[in-house]
């Protein structure tokens, strides 16, 4: 009489090791993308914020004929996106100079992704560092 084997169903051992090597290759491959994508998102977030608060200052310089000195007076502080990885100032006022200027600056903090990112700056008249463009 033939002896009827019975099968044993599962993954083999290799088997499954192939199966890990492939999704550690995927997620090599994939993990410097999305970090990528991380830091310009963040910077996406300290430019809008930028922005805003040179909108900000020409408000308050229609109002009071001088530029801001600091976010407090203006009204605003940055979203924790913006403040988790920047730190957000009015770098340079002069309300004596004819017209008045200022400088808005948005510095990458260390320990944080953005860490090798450049300093954002924008201006009274709207210039933007080449960093913005990146």
């Amino acid at each position: 009489m033939m002896e009827q084997r019975q099968r044993v169903k599962g993954f083999s051992l290799l088997e499954l090791m192939i199966v890990v090597a492939i999704v550690a290759i995927l997620a090599s491959v994939a993990y410097p993308s999305y970090q990528q994508h991380i830091v310009r998102n963040n910077r996406a977030a300290a430019q809008q914020y930028l922005l805003e608060v040179s909108s900000l200052q020409h408000q308050f310089i229609l109002d009071t004929r001088t530029y801001a000195t600091t976010l407090t007076a203006l009204g605003t502080t940055p979203i924790a996106r913006v403040s988790d990885h920047y730190t957000v100032t009015i770098s340079a006022v002069d309300n004596s100079a004819s017209p008045p200027t200022f400088t808005l600056q948005a510095a990458p903090k260390s320990g944080t992704p953005q860490a090798d990112s450049d300093t954002l700056t924008v201006n009274h008249l709207g210039q933007k560092n080449a960093s913005w463009y990146d």
